[in-house]
């Protein structure tokens, strides 16, 4: 298994005094929204690949005469075809090169944009929103996220408006033919050489995204027998019924197929659900915590055991958990982007969501859903067991999300009525449970998410909290 070393969270040179926190248009994973409607317009989006260029040619101290290079990857979404263009033309007028990957997933941009040694990597994807969303997110030369800095900076540039180099200088455009296979390739090198999948018939469900044509080959070259499904995209019906946010599409072909596991990735392929052979589903949680179980004996070049980053929607029993096995463990905000900022701090390798983002630094540099399965599946050949085994001594608090659309300007931290439902529940609730109220960093919404031993009252405050932000919401004029 491949060890990933832990870049420095930077983009090359660029200033990292930067004092610019206030963002227009970059959100907790790029820049998303509906298509067609700012930012996700092909005059705003050719801007971005502008500035983004303008940084690039700026800060990468490339020698006389050399252009930074930058990777495009996308989804499946119609839109992607528009967004790739608008991109292309704002990176080349910059006079920055352009390597078009074409439908592939988040973590394979991150991957390859390593792998090449080029300057940033961009995916066009709204991940697993509606084919009608679109987003755009970068990766620094190193395969991370960008931090904060360097997207304040892209913003402040994209108010400047276009320029155009000189015709000598701009940037070339070509394709990748081999995107796909290198990175095929690269998630079985995550695998253990000592382990195969023969003998086990999988269910992969790949929302109709970006992994069609990666997942289902990646396990079958392993030595599974893959039933394939969510592999047939056409613009429109990526994340439709299917993939990580949809498990009962996958759960019903599990069991048509009599399938030992299921694998649900989203449209981006960077969240992974899984299904057994019963038609249980294993949320993130429970899938980070079989990893943790599997990898508690191994040690970091310290000699020190390292421990796990969950979020503030980790459930506690999953915290409970992986106390007794002795590592520690801590809760950062919602968003893998924090997950992997404060793996990057506390020098841990494992981290992740109940959503399904699953970070493994040892394997890679940001959260990837086909190897997060493969090192699943490595810990249950490793100990010989099923999913439900491997979880046997995890147990859930009952726990309900309740999403509760808002108006844009509802400022719910200082609404009288929402803090006294509020603390009220929490009253309810004791020492013994959690109440949390968090805004949605890509849509209008606010997500209620209540946690405690009594389902029935866990479910009735939920519901308590959301008619109250409704209410208050509505009287927004």
């Amino acid at each position: 298994m491949p060890d990933v070393a832990l870049p420095a969270v930077t983009l090359n040179s660029i200033n990292k005094s930067s004092k610019m926190t206030t963002r227009k248009y970059f959100g907790t994973d790029g820049i998303r929204g509906r298509v067609g409607e700012n930012p996700i317009t092909p005059e705003l989006v050719m801007r971005l690949g502008h500035a983004a260029g303008i940084s690039l040619m700026q800060h990468h101290g490339l020698p006389v005469g050399e252009r930074p290079a930058v990777l495009i990857g996308k989804d499946t979404r119609i839109s992607g075809y528009m967004l790739e263009a608008a991109l292309e033309a704002g990176l080349s007028a910059a006079g920055v090169d352009v390597m078009l990957a074409g439908p592939i997933p988040t973590p394979a941009v991150a991957y390859l944009t390593r792998a090449l040694r080029l300057q940033a990597g961009v995916v066009i994807s709204a991940s697993h929103n509606p084919y009608y969303d679109n987003g755009i997110k970068f990766f620094s030369a190193g395969g991370l996220k960008l931090p904060d800095a360097v997207e304040s900076e892209i913003e402040a540039r994209m108010e400047e408006g276009i320029s155009c180099v000189d015709a000598a200088r701009l940037g070339r455009a070509q394709r990748i033919d081999d995107a796909a296979g290198r990175y095929i390739e690269f998630c079985k090198s995550t695998f253990p050489n000592e382990y195969d999948l023969r003998g086990l018939k999988i269910a992969v469900d790949c929302a109709h995204g970006a992994a069609y044509h990666i997942a289902p080959k990646v396990f079958h070259e392993l030595g599974a027998e893959v039933i394939p499904a969510g592999v047939a995209p056409d613009g429109f019906n990526i994340n439709d019924g299917v993939g990580a946010t949809h498990p009962s599409f996958l759960r019903q072909t599990v069991l048509a197929h009599a399938a030992d596991f299921g694998i649900a990735l989203d449209g981006d392929g960077d969240r992974l659900i899984m299904i057994d052979r019963q038609g249980e589903v294993f949320d993130g949680d429970k899938l980070l915590y079989v990893i943790a179980a599997s990898r508690k004996p191994k040690h970091d070049n310290n000699g020190a055991t390292g421990g796990v980053v969950g979020t503030l929607m980790s459930n506690l029993g999953l915290e409970q958990a992986i106390a007794r096995l002795g590592l520690p463990f801590v809760r950062a905000k919602v968003g893998d982007r924090y997950v992997l900022e404060l793996l990057h701090e506390k020098g841990w390798r494992l981290g992740g969501e109940n959503s399904g983002h699953i970070i493994c630094l040892d394997c890679h540099t940001t959260g990837d859903g086909i190897v997060s399965a493969l090192q699943v599946l490595a810990a249950l050949r490793k100990h010989k067991q099923t999913l439900g085994e491997a979880c046997a001594d995890l147990v859930f608090y009952p726990q309900r999300l309740v999403n509760v659309h808002v108006h844009p300007g509802f400022d719910w931290k200082s609404d009288a009525g929402v803090c006294a439902a509020h603390e009220r529940a929490q009253a309810m609730l004791g020492h013994e449970g959690r109440v949390l109220l968090r805004p949605s960093g890509t849509e209008p919404l606010l997500r209620v998410m209540v946690e405690g031993r009594d389902e029935m009252l866990v479910d009735t405050l939920a519901h308590e909290i959301a008619e109250v932000i409704k209410a208050a919401s509505a009287d927004i004029v």
